[in-house]
């Protein structure tokens, strides 16, 4: 048996390749949506890609089954009754499929989605009884697939079905049984994966918190405190459905004179600019969104930017470019219009209006903070790094829930941001300039660098927890 995990990094994206080189062919779980990895894997080891197997409608990235079967010709496969719009192979409970060596039974594991299923794999050529199961989005490496994305009318069914695809069915499974699942941690389809890729049935019903939940405790928590939905969401689910249009008929790649640029803007385009902090806050283009190269940009320009955004990127060359188009495509943003020719450099030079987002140090702010009262001084981080540490003269507004509101403030106020080490800062401070607050400014290095300064915090702060 050929069996590779392949991982999205930041999206924390599972998929595999799974096949038998003897009989020299093989099946794709989950695709991404850039799928030259598996092309290239399969003829490696001398197979053919006959089947694409989705353990469910993703909501947090476009699959890649359009794309896959386009190049393929491989058939595309659903558990029955998933409401997908496009030509697929159905798939019922308990049905087996061959690979050579390989076999793979299907089992309707509902809960993260009405249709969601799991995929028991065997290697023939050891034993009789499957090695591993393939969970998708139902049991996670310490922890689980969230019910509410269906819908909140459907949540209550969800977290029944949830809960017998957990305890009934796959809780009974052997003990030794391997668990891959179709997400890591970084992915929001859950709330607190583990770093770690795969498990055990019998470690994860030791160790897995849900798993030592009444069924009435399991009921009342699936309803509580899970991730943001970001804006992408929807319309990944609706590109999903229908099937996601093929990479080569979106729009065509081209660079931009900042003159071309400057027009697409006064029509509504929105301009991402990719650089660092200190980049941006020195000058960028009015209106811009500053969500730099990290490890979960692809989740937070979900978070931030609307998927039908015609955008314009900034970057520092053409090779970074290639790099966030990749990105964008994986959550949807196809409607890439180009990038600026020359840099901020041409628009400058081209005379045309330009921003600042003035970063502030540490030593300055604290000043700031023992000479007068700042009530819009916001702190953007999660509750659990606020908990842990953070500046007293600080109000704690999450990154999240000021996307979801801006602060009820006059728009000439002063506002500064802070963050963990400016990343997430810019994000918001060049949110709320977009918004037409004037003057905000960003805590250069975030609580980082506040912390090395020296100065103080309500609670000890633990820097492996900054990020």
């Amino acid at each position: 048996m050929y069996f590779k995990q392949i991982t999205v990094d930041g999206m924390g994206c599972l998929s595999y390749l799974i096949g038998c080189p003897m009989a020299k062919v093989a099946g794709v779980v989950d695709p991404k949506r850039d799928v030259q990895t598996y092309i290239d894997l399969a003829r490696e080891n001398g197979m053919k890609i006959t089947h694409i197997f989705e353990t469910h409608v993703h909501a947090d990235h476009v699959s890649g089954n359009q794309e896959l079967q386009s190049r393929t010709g491989a058939q595309i496969c659903f558990m029955e009754e998933t409401p997908v719009t496009f030509q697929h192979t159905s798939l019922k409970e308990d049905q087996t499929m061959s690979f050579g060596n390989v076999k793979l039974k299907f089992l309707k594991t509902p809960g993260h989605t009405p249709h969601s299923m799991s995929i028991l794999v065997t290697d023939m050529s050891r034993s009789m009884e499957p090695w591993i199961v393939l969970t998708g989005d139902c049991l996670f490496v310490g922890d689980i697939g969230r019910p509410d994305l269906a819908g909140e009318e459907l949540i209550d069914e969800q977290t029944h079905n949830l809960y017998n695809s957990l305890f009934n069915k796959l809780g009974a499974m052997p003990d030794n049984l391997e668990v891959f699942p179709s997400h890591g941690a970084g992915s929001l389809c859950g709330k607190g994966m583990s770093a770690k890729s795969n498990s055990t049935i019998g470690f994860e019903k030791k160790t897995n918190p849900v798993f030592q939940l009444s069924e009435e405790s399991f009921m009342l928590q699936m309803k509580q405190n899970f991730p943001e939905r970001p804006k992408s969401f929807t319309n990944i689910i609706n590109m999903n459905l229908n099937g996601a249009p093929l990479l080569d008929r979106c729009p065509i790649v081209r660079d931009m004179s900042p003159a071309q640029v400057k027009q697409e803007i006064d029509q509504g385009a929105l301009v991402l600019d990719t650089r660092d902090t200190a980049a941006f806050g020195g000058v960028h283009i009015p209106g811009s969104i500053n969500i730099g190269f990290a490890k979960q940009t692809a989740n937070w320009i979900g978070m931030v930017i609307d998927p039908t955004a015609r955008l314009i990127l900034l970057v520092s060359d053409e090779k970074k470019y290639e790099m966030m188009e990749t990105h964008l495509h994986r959550i949807g943003y196809d409607n890439i219009i180009g990038f600026l020719y020359g840099g901020i450099a041409a628009w400058q030079e081209s005379g045309f209006p330009i921003h600042q987002l003035w970063q502030i140090s540490s030593e300055k702010l604290k000043n700031k903070l023992e000479n007068s009262r700042y009530d819009s001084f916001y702190d953007v981080r999660t509750q659990a790094e606020w908990d842990n540490g953070h500046i007293k003269e600080a109000t704690h507004l999450p990154l999240t829930s000021l996307l979801r509101q801006t602060p009820d403030i006059p728009k000439d106020k002063e506002i500064i941001i802070t963050c963990g080490v400016g990343y997430r800062g810019n994000i918001a401070a060049s949110y709320l300039q977009s918004q037409g607050f004037q003057h905000v400014h960003s805590l250069a290095g975030g609580m980082m660098a506040w912390i090395n300064s020296g100065l103080p915090v309500t609670a000890k702060l633990c820097t492996d927890m900054i990020q």
